[in-house]
């Protein structure tokens, strides 16, 4: 009689890889995907519904353009970093976001009305995002998956969320359709 004897695998915990984000960063981007999401979900259907005031810039292209781009960006760029990361769903749906942000950020030069026709700070955002997504393509493209991890949560946080919450002070357009 022999006696077999097997070896049980030993569970160690997960290990992080390069594109993992830390906890603090999770928490930041989880917390601003999910609020600004729901702040605008909330403020479009209010005005959909006809509950919200009329917002002077609410007619315009340009504004219409850059609402339609920038508000998938939110929820897709928190999806992408707290997802799994290199797949093919990651890349292509990594490709559609840098897109959107590239069509938010050059709609946004054309969104100039509440300065008399004259760019304000918040178009300080529009070089910022653009060198943003051009970092990020680069980054990736030559393997520098810290660089990229880097690049790509300096845009979300910098470019697309600090510019996002102006987007809801009283008199901006998401501000009166959420607030009224």
């Amino acid at each position: 009689m022999t006696a077999t004897i097997t070896a049980t695998p030993i569970r160690t915990a997960p290990r992080r890889t390069s594109l993992d984000l830390s906890p603090l960063t999770r928490a930041a981007v989880g917390l601003v995907g999910v609020g600004l999401t729901a702040a605008s979900a909330l403020a479009i259907t209010r005005y959909a519904a006809g509950l919200a005031p009329d917002h002077p810039g609410g007619h315009l292209v340009a504004v219409a353009i850059h609402v339609a781009a920038v508000v998938p960006a939110v929820p897709l760029g928190a999806l992408l970093m707290l997802s799994r990361k290199g797949t093919p769903r990651h890349k292509l749906l990594g490709r559609i976001w840098i897109m959107l942000m590239v069509v938010t950020a050059l709609s946004a030069l054309f969104i100039r009305q509440a300065n008399h026709g004259q760019f304000s700070p918040i178009h300080l955002f529009v070089p910022l995002t653009l060198f943003g997504a051009w970092k990020t393509v680069a980054t990736i493209r030559r393997g520098d998956i810290a660089g990229h991890r880097k690049a790509l949560i300096g845009l979300y946080l910098g470019a697309l969320a600090l510019p996002g919450l102006f987007s809801f002070l009283p008199d901006r357009l998401m501000g009166t359709w959420l607030l009224g």
